[in-house]
């Protein structure tokens, strides 16, 4: 499917730039100056996740937001590579690509764990995961999850379909709540694009049908790069708990729970997340 066009109120649009990086053609973003930092959103977002959080952070670093394989307005090359270590591997053959060199990642939920698999992929100074979804699904979850995505995403105009549901202002804002965060009516509308779009759709689907975590969880112990996990005690989606018994298990990582946030945090509150983010990185 080809990627959504960039409407001219796109946050940041104007730093966008298409990347042919095979197997994919990439949306990114690209703004600020100093060492490269890498921003990776969750299953389902876009580069305007980080919109209230960029413009904190350009001015000490290069900050590259990409949309993941598919998702937002990236084309998917390859539906076979939505998994963690393909869309990893793919993520760091972008960089030798572009010569990008960063020495941080921040990732959100899924993009979280993205950052600690490419930790293993290229050399980091430190990572920052926000409400990272660093955990399987327990027990029915574990298979029905993942299968149901699987059955969706090889279903005729499943993609298409969902995205006539709930590609409605009312279901969007029912999907947003239940996040546990609070947004505002742009990042709402921004948020209605996406889920309009059955191409971004059709790619959730496929990420989530080949998501597995099991090889990474078990090698958390090895993973030495600098970690900072932060999440909002009102995330409805992933429990703070899932980042507190990560960074326990990992040598160099540190937890802190933000309280009143949501999923969304950084969306919700880039201030709060500037304030912890920057002292972190300035000391690694």
């Amino acid at each position: 499917m080809q990627p959504l066009t960039i409407p001219a109120t796109w946050p940041h649009r104007e730093t966008s730039r298409r990347i042919a990086s095979p197997p994919h053609l990439w949306h990114a973003q690209i703004a600020g100056h100093g060492p490269d930092l890498l921003l990776l959103h969750g299953a389902g977002g876009a580069t305007h996740s980080w919109r209230n959080l960029i413009p904190l952070l350009a001015p000490h670093y290069r900050t590259i937001a990409i949309d993941l394989p598919g998702q937002g307005f990236s084309r998917l090359g390859a539906r076979d590579r939505c998994g963690l270590d393909p869309m990893a591997t793919d993520i760091a053959t972008l960089c030798a690509h572009e010569n990008w060199h960063p020495t941080v990642i921040i990732g959100h939920s899924a993009g979280g764990v993205l950052a600690l698999r490419l930790s293993e992929l290229m050399p980091l100074n430190a990572i920052i995961g926000i409400n990272a979804a660093i955990s399987g699904f327990d027990g029915v979850a574990g298979w029905l999850f993942p299968a149901m995505a699987k059955l969706l995403s090889l279903t005729p105009f499943a993609a298409q379909m969902f995205s006539r549901l709930s590609g409605t202002p009312a279901r969007a804002e029912s999907l947003l709540a239940s996040t546990g965060s609070k947004i505002d009516a742009t990042g709402h509308a921004q948020y209605l694009t996406l889920l309009r779009s059955p191409g971004h759709v059709d790619a959730t689907l496929a990420m989530m049908a080949q998501w597995r975590l099991d090889d990474l969880l078990t090698r958390l112990p090895r993973l030495t790069t600098p970690t900072l996990l932060l999440t909002g005690a009102a995330d409805t989606t992933v429990p703070p708990t899932v980042s507190e018994r990560a960074a326990a298990r990992m040598p160099h990582a540190q937890w802190l729970n933000l309280p009143a946030l949501g999923h969304l945090a950084q969306e919700e509150a880039a201030p709060t997340l500037a304030a912890q983010i920057l002292p972190f990185l300035a000391a690694h």
